[in-house]
C-alpha cells in the first residue's frame, strides 16, 4: 500500500471502532462446541478428531509429513494448472507485492507447491517419495454448502513412483481413510476411474473431440464455446443437461490409448479387484487441472447434493519436468475436508468424543488445592481432568459436571478431605454409583477413570 492508500484504510478503520466486525463472506471460524452456532459447519472437536485419524492413516502406509507456504508465486500456478482452467481463469486470489512487485497468489491446491518444494529442495536425490499434507486453500468462488472461498485439503503424494501399484495403493489408502471415518462402502461412497492416456494419445482425442463439438456448435453453452479450441477435454465434465446427449456421442478417449496405457490401466484394475475393492470406469471422468495423464479416479458420494465428489486424484507423470525437475513419475489425490465431515455430520456417523474422564467438584473452600494435586497427579497418567472454575453451589457444579460430558464426577467435599479421601461418581453407566478413593495415591486408581 502507498501512503495514500493508508490512509484511506486509517478513515475506514476509524469508523468502524466499535462496530462489530465479521469474517470475510466464505471464510469461517471453526469453533468448539460449547459456543452457540449459526452455521452447520463442523466443530473443532471435529477436526481434531479427523486431523488424529488422517496421521494414523498416512503413518500406516509410510507417508511423510510436509508443510508449504499458503502463498506462491503466480507463475507457479499458470504453468502448473493450465492458463485456461477454472482456477486460474476465475477462481485465484492474486495481488501484487507492495515490497518488490512481485505476482503472489494464495494457493487454490496443493500439489504444484509441493512440486515447486521437491524441485526446489532436491528432494528425489535419495530416491522416490510419499508425502502427506492438510491446509487451508483459496478460491474466489461463490460460497455454498462444501465450498468455501477459504477451505481446508488434505493432499498425498507419491513422487518417484512410475507402475500401477502406487496408482492403486493410493486409492486404497482413500477406502482406508473412509473405512477409519465410519463410511460404508457402497451405502456412503463409491469410487470411479478412468484413463486420461499419454499427451500425444489426448492430442488426437482432442483433435477429434474438436471437430464433434464443432459439427455440434449450435448445443454448446458459452463455457464450452470458451474451451473448444483450448481444453476441450474439459467440456466432457459439463453439468449442463442440454450438453449431455453430444457429450454421450464425443469420440472416447479409451478409443486412441496406446498398449502401454492400456496395459497400466488394466494393471490398475486388476490390483483393484485383487484388493476387493469395487470400482466403475467412467471414460467421461476427467480433472479439473492440466497436469494430469494416465490413471485418474474419484470418490463420490449421494448424500451430498450436486458436490458429490469428495475425493479425486490420479497420476501427474508431466508435471515435475514442466516445474524444472528432472523428470520423474507422481501420482496424488486431494480431498476437501469441509465436505467430506459435512458428509459425515449428514449421515450422523459416531464422530470425536472429546469429553474428559472426570469434572472435579470444588465442594469446601480448601478443596482446590487438594483437587489441583489430583488432577496433576492423574492428568500425569494420561487421564483427561477438567476442573471447575468460576465457584458456584454443590448442585451447580454436578450439573457442569454432566454437561461436560465427563463419565465421573470427583467431589472434594469437607468430609473426604477431612478423611483424606476423593468421592468418585458415575455420571454415565450406573449414573449414581459412588465409591470413595484415597487422595494420597491417585496413580493407584486412576486406571478406573478410563473404563
Amino acid at each position: 500500500m502507498d501512503s495514500r492508500e493508508l490512509n484511506i484504510a486509517a478513515k475506514v478503520a476509524n469508523k468502524l471502532v466499535g462496530e462489530k466486525l465479521s469474517a470475510v463472506k466464505g471464510m469461517n471460524d471453526i469453533l468448539p462446541a460449547s459456543v452457540p452456532r449459526k452455521e452447520v459447519l463442523p466443530r473443532a472437536a471435529t477436526w481434531q478428531w479427523f486431523d488424529d485419524v488422517v496421521r494414523r492413516v498416512m503413518g500406516r502406509y509410510g507417508y511423510q509429513y510436509i508443510v508449504t507456504p499458503v502463498v506462491e508465486p503466480t507463475a507457479l500456478f499458470v504453468r502448473g494448472l493450465g492458463e485456461v482452467t477454472d482456477i486460474v481463469e476465475k477462481e485465484m486470489y492474486s495481488f501484487v507485492d507492495s515490497m518488490n512487485n512481485d505476482k503472489l497468489t494464495l494457493r487454490p491446491e496443493a500439489t504444484a507447491g509441493i512440486v515447486r518444494a521437491v524441485v526446489e529442495h532436491n528432494a528425489l536425490y535419495n530416491g522416490p517419495l510419499r508425502i502427506w499434507t492438510t491446509g487451508p486453500m483459496f478460491r474466489h468462488e461463490r460460497p455454498q454448502k462444501g465450498r468455501y472461498r477459504q477451505f481446508h485439503q488434505l493432499d498425498v503424494e507419491a513422487l518417484g513412483f512410475a507402475g500401477p501399484d502406487v496408482d492403486a495403493e493410493l486409492i486404497l489408502m482413500g477406502r482406508a481413510l473412509w473405512r477409519e471415518l465410519g463410511l460404508v462402502e457402497g451405502q456412503h461412497y463409491r469410487l470411479e476411474i478412468n484413463t486420461l492416456g499419454e499427451p500425444v494419445e489426448r492430442q488426437a482425442h482432442r483433435e477429434a473431440l474438436i471437430a464433434h463439438f464443432e459439427t455440434h456448435a449450435a448445443v454448446l453453452d458459452a463455457d464450452a464455446k470458451n474451451r473448444l479450441h483450448s481444453n476441450p477435454l474439459r467440456i466432457l465434465d459439463t453439468k449442463n443437461p442440454a450438453m449431455q446427449e453430444v457429450v454421450e456421442a464425443a469420440p472416447r478417449l479409451m478409443d486412441f490409448l496406446g498398449e502401454e496405457s492400456r496395459a497400466h490401466f488394466g494393471a490398475v484394475c486388476k490390483l483393484l479387484e485383487a484388493a476387493g475393492q469395487p470400482y466403475r470406469i467412467n471414460p467421461r471422468l476427467v480433472r479439473g487441472m492440466d497436469y494430469y495423464n494416465r490413471t485418474v479416479f474419484e470418490w463420490t458420494t449421494d448424500h451430498l447434493g450436486s458436490q458429490g465428489t469428495i475425493c479425486g486424484g490420479g497420476r501427474y507423470d508431466g508435471l515435475i519436468e514442466q516445474m524444472g525437475g528432472k523428470s520423474a513419475p507422481a501420482m496424488g489425490f486431494g480431498l476437501g475436508i469441509e465436505r467430506l465431515l459435512l458428509l459425515i455430520q449428514e449421515l450422523d456417523l459416531p464422530g470425536p468424543d472429546f469429553a474428559p474422564a472426570a469434572y472435579c467438584i470444588l465442594a469446601a473452600d480448601d478443596a482446590p488445592a487438594a483437587a489441583l494435586q489430583v488432577a496433576e497427579a492423574l492428568r500425569g497418567a494420561g487421564i483427561d481432568i477438567l476442573m471447575h472454575s468460576g465457584g458456584g453451589s454443590f448442585k451447580l457444579q454436578l450439573k457442569k459436571a454432566d454437561a461436560s460430558g465427563a463419565r465421573y464426577a470427583l467431589i472434594f467435599g469437607a468430609d473426604e478431605l477431612a478423611q483424606g479421601m476423593v468421592t468418585v461418581k458415575s455420571l454415565r453407566d450406573g449414573a449414581g454409583a459412588q465409591v470413595q478413593r484415597p487422595l494420597a495415591d491417585p496413580g493407584a486408581w486412576a486406571g478406573t477413570l478410563k473404563a
